[in-house]
């Protein structure tokens, strides 16, 4: 079975501002240690949060697709293509196409957590691109039912983000007490982050803030005691163009 369980405990840690946000991230940047690192057009995940407010001053990005998604309270960004402050609150979510270069500020407000997620989108393409960026809020995201579970989509099922990184799906599922089984695409890796509570994936207990990768299998069977929020996102197996890992090995 092709399935891995990575706790926050195994994974990369970061801090910003003095120690004011802090981050576990299941999938760090390859100087940041932690026990998985990128694959397929997954290349950085963090997960940051701040109890009394923090700033992660300005900084540059080029290349990549940057995505923001407030998981509890509320963040605020800047840009220097707009100079400007814009709030984010919970459910919400952003997506920067970093282009041929960009400068970014953010502030995590006091009791906010956030997923900071970066996408390969084919850097030989990018680099020269002009950046962009856009906000959605969490009323604009894509809600419905399928297989028994309540679906939020951000891409790839209806959901109104546009990326350049192909084959990318994003989704926030609920699991309903009892016993479920999700379907999974072919060709697909699955990497699931635990938002609350805990439950057993095929038969093995995870709980909150856990980072679940499968590949390699027709579904996942989940046993749930309460309902609980999981946040997915699919990546295809193969792509059709070489990574920035792979184009600097």
């Amino acid at each position: 079975m092709a399935t891995t369980i990575i706790t926050k405990e195994q994974q990369a840690k970061g801090s910003f501002d003095g120690g004011t946000i802090l981050e576990n991230k299941p999938i760090g940047f390859p100087r940041d240690g932690g026990e998985q690192k990128s694959y397929s057009n997954l290349f950085y995940w963090a997960n940051a949060w701040s109890d009394n407010g923090g700033l992660i001053g300005e900084h540059p990005h080029q290349l990549f697709e940057i995505m923001s998604f407030v998981i509890e309270g509320e963040i605020q960004h800047y840009d220097n293509k707009f100079d400007r402050w814009l709030s984010l609150t919970k459910g919400a979510a952003q997506i920067i196409r970093a282009g041929n270069g960009i400068r970014h500020a953010e502030k995590i407000l006091p009791g906010g957590r956030m997923f900071q997620i970066w996408f390969d989108p084919n850097v030989q393409l990018t680099y020269n691109k002009p950046a962009s960026y856009n906000d959605y809020k969490a009323e604009e995201m894509h809600y419905f039912e399928e297989n028994g579970f309540e679906v939020k989509n951000y891409i790839g099922k209806g959901g109104p983000i546009v990326m350049d990184a192909e084959g990318v799906v994003i989704s926030e599922i609920t699991i309903p007490i009892g016993t479920s089984t999700l379907p999974l695409a072919k060709n697909k890796i699955t990497s699931i982050y635990v938002l609350n509570d805990e439950l057993l994936i095929n038969n093995q207990p995870i709980v909150q803030h856990d980072f679940i990768i499968v590949e390699d299998e027709t579904s996942v069977q989940f046993d749930a005691k309460k309902t609980v929020q999981l946040f997915l996102i699919e990546v295809p197996q193969q792509l059709s163009y070489k990574t920035y890992l792979e184009l600097n090995k």
